[in-house]
C-alpha cells in the first residue's frame, strides 16, 4: 500500500520524540573522527510546508512542534534539535518542518555518508528536489556539498539493508520508520534487524512505532527485545488518553538497538517536559526502559506459554516482586528460607519498606499523595506507571500512525 503521505502528520508529538531522538544518536556518532553511513529506510519527502493543504487540513503539529515553538528555558538535550527546526524558519515563523533526511544532513559531518529509500513515487521525486536545493544552496554560500555521499533510491529500504551492511567504515546509523499502514510492517522490521544484525552485530538501529490497539503493535516491543543486540532503549510518550471510538495516534516510541550510554539520562531529563508541554490531560505520560541482549532460558520464558516470569538479565522492574531479577540463564532458583549469600535455615531478612510512588502529572507536579503500595501481585501488575520508570501495562488504543 502506498497511500501514506506523511505531509498530513508532519511535525506531531511522533515526529518530536523520534528527531529530538534521532538528533541525539547523530551528536553521539559525531564525536569520533571515523565516518559513517546513515541509511533512512523510509525517508519520506525530506522536508515539509507547514502551510501547505496537507499540514493545514490535519494540523497535527498543533500536538507537536507548535507548543514548543516559542517555549522558554527548555531542556539542555531538547535545544540541538529546536535549533535545527528554527534555522530552516530564519523569518521566525514556523513554516518548514523537517524529516529524517533532513535532520541527517544537517547533524552529520560532511565525510558521512546518507543512503535514503523511499517506495512513494510522488514523495521520492519530491526527496531528490529537496536534496538538490540543499545542495545548490551550500554551492552558493561557497560551502562544500556532500556529493556522491548522499544517494537517494527508489525502492524498498528493508531489503536495501542487505547490500549496505556491514559499511566500509563500520561504523553506521540506520533510522526505520514505515508508515505501519499494513499489520505486515511489523513483522518485516524485526526480520529486516535480525538479519541486519547477523551482517553488523555493532550497529545503532533506531525504531520508531506507534503505539496502537492492534495487536501487532502491543506485542512489537518485546519481540525488538528479543533480538541479538547487545543492549536495548525504549522510550515512549503519550500525550492523551485515547478516545472510546480509538480513532487518532496518541502515543509512539523509539526502540533502539545498541543506544549510546548517555542517551537514557538524556530522556530521564527531558521526557518530563514533553509531557508537561504536550499533554492534553491526565493520561499524557512517558515510559522508558532499558535491557540486555535475552538469550537461553530467559528468551525461552519469555516466549513460552502461561504467564509471564521475571525475565533475568532485562534491567526492568517485575510487576511479580517490585524489583529487577538478576538471576542469569541456567542459575537455579533460590529456595524457601535461603537469600543471595545466606545458607538454608537461616532467618530471612526483614522485608524493605517499599518507597511510596509518585505520579507524574502534566502539569509537572509530582508532589501528589503517595500510593499504596500493592497487597498482592494481581493487584500490582494491573498498575500503569505514570512516571519514567519501567512499563508494566499495554499500550494505548489508536487506529492511525505517523511516518518519520
Amino acid at each position: 500500500m502506498l497511500s501514506y503521505r506523511h505531509a498530513f502528520h508532519a511535525g506531531n508529538h511522533a515526529d518530536v520524540l523520534k528527531h529530538f531522538v534521532q538528533v541525539q544518536l547523530h551528536l553521539y556518532m559525531n564525536q569520533k573522527d571515523v565516518p559513517y553511513t546513515y541509511i533512512d529506510t523510509h525517508s519520506g519527502a525530506g522536508v515539509y510546508a507547514l502551510d501547505s493543504f496537507q499540514a493545514t487540513k490535519t494540523a497535527e503539529f498543533d500536538t507537536g512542534i507548535g507548543p514548543l515553538w516559542n517555549a522558554t528555558e527548555v531542556p539542555a538535550p531538547l535545544k540541538p534539535y529546536l535549533d535545527l527546526v528554527k534555522s530552516m524558519n530564519p523569518s521566525g515563523k514556523m513554516r518548514y518542518y523537517p524529516g529524517s533526511p533532513y535532520v541527517a544532513d544537517q547533524m552529520a559531518r560532511l565525510d558521512d555518508r546518507l543512503r535514503l529509500f523511499e517506495l512513494h513515487p510522488a514523495d521520492v521525486k519530491i526527496l531528490h528536489e529537496n536534496v538538490r536545493k540543499a545542495e545548490a544552496h551550500k554551492a552558493e554560500q561557497g560551502e562544500r556539498a556532500r556529493g556522491k555521499r548522499v544517494i537517494i533510491e527508489h525502492g524498498d529500504g528493508f531489503q536495501s539493508l542487505k547490500k549496505l551492511l556491514p559499511p566500509p567504515s563500520r561504523r553506521a546509523l540506520v533510522l526505520v520508520d514505515p508508515p505501519y499502514e499494513v499489520k505486515d510492517d511489523y513483522k518485516k522490521v524485526r526480520d529486516a534487524l535480525e538479519e541486519a544484525l547477523g551482517r553488523f552485530p555493532s550497529g545503532m538501529y533506531a525504531v520508531w512505532y506507534p503505539v496502537l490497539q492492534r495487536m501487532e503493535s502491543r506485542q512489537f516491543p518485546d519481540k525488538l527485545k528479543r533480538l541479538p543486540a547487545k543492549e536495548w532503549l525504549n522510550v515512549t510518550l503519550t500525550i492523551s488518553t485515547p478516545g472510546p471510538d480509538g480513532i487518532g495516534l496518541h502515543s509512539s516510541g523509539m526502540f533502539i538497538l545498541n543506544p549510546p550510554y548517555t542517551l537514557e539520562a538524556m530522556l530521564r531529563e527531558t521526557m518530563p517536559y514533553l509531557v508537561q508541554v504536550l499533554g492534553k490531560d491526565s493520561g499524557a505520560r512517558f515510559t522508558i526502559e532499558r535491557g540486555t541482549q535475552l538469550t537461553g532460558a530467559a528468551s525461552a520464558r519469555l516466549a513460552g506459554e502461561g504467564p509471564r516470569a521475571p525475565v533475568g538479565n532485562a534491567r526492568r522492574a517485575s510487576p511479580l516482586s517490585g524489583k529487577g531479577s538478576l538471576r542469569l540463564p541456567g542459575q537455579s532458583m533460590l529456595r524457601e528460607g535461603e537469600e543471595e549469600g545466606r545458607g538454608p535455615g537461616a532467618k530471612p531478612a526483614k522485608p524493605a519498606t517499599p518507597a511510596p510512588r509518585r505520579a507524574w502529572r502534566p502539569d509537572g507536579n509530582t508532589q501528589g499523595k503517595p500510593q499504596a503500595p500493592a497487597s498482592s501481585p494481581a493487584r500490582a501488575e494491573s498498575k500503569r506507571p505514570s512516571d519514567g520508570g519501567p512499563r508494566t501495562a499495554g499500550p494505548r488504543p489508536g487506529n492511525r500512525s505517523g511516518k518519520r
